[in-house]
């Protein structure tokens, strides 16, 4: 019997990264063509609250290679965040996609119940299920800043649709 979580993490995780990835390969040919300096794109940000496309790139790694390393029960990786340009996101995320290449479903039996502690020793402190931790927190978190990714190359021209956005499955 195949393990929910698993099925529900790694494999969309990764469907999403890769479908980023070649999101941020169109924004780079795009720069070129219409002769847009990169860093313009990679700080493009929606509100001056906002973090820029090179942020929200790095956060969906984040979430992808946390969420999935703890519902493992394995330490969570540290990435340094210093990408600067869209070689270097690309390579984020084909690291992170070969660390969720490395997990088995077997890894994840019994996740559902693990107890994770988000903000631990703060009165933000919050203590969820692997089951919630996973589906009500991990893959919104994971969706929101893909999905933030997507529509900042959208607003600033690049010619994506849905189908980047979803990529293969």
């Amino acid at each position: 019997m195949s393990n929910n979580l698993y099925c529900a993490s790694v494999p969309v995780f990764k469907q999403l990264l890769l479908a980023l990835s070649d999101v941020l390969s169109k924004a780079e040919a795009h720069a070129v063509v219409k002769k847009v300096d990169p860093a313009v794109l990679l700080q493009t940000r929606l509100a001056l609250d906002m973090f820029p496309l090179v942020r929200q790139v790095q956060i969906a790694c984040d979430f992808a290679k946390s969420v999935s390393a703890r519902l493992a029960g394995v330490e969570v990786p540290a990435y340094d965040d210093n990408e600067q340009n869209f070689a270097e996101l690309r390579t984020r995320i084909a690291k992170t996609v070969a660390l969720l290449d490395g997990y088995t479903e077997a890894q994840f039996d019994g996740c559902e119940g693990l107890e994770i502690v988000l903000r631990p020793g703060t009165p933000k402190e919050k203590k969820l299920n692997g089951r919630v931790y996973l589906l009500a927190y991990g893959l919104p978190q994971f969706f929101f800043h893909v999905t933030t990714a997507y529509n900042l190359l959208r607003h600033m021209g690049v010619e994506i649709g849905k189908k980047d956005y979803m990529g293969s499955y």
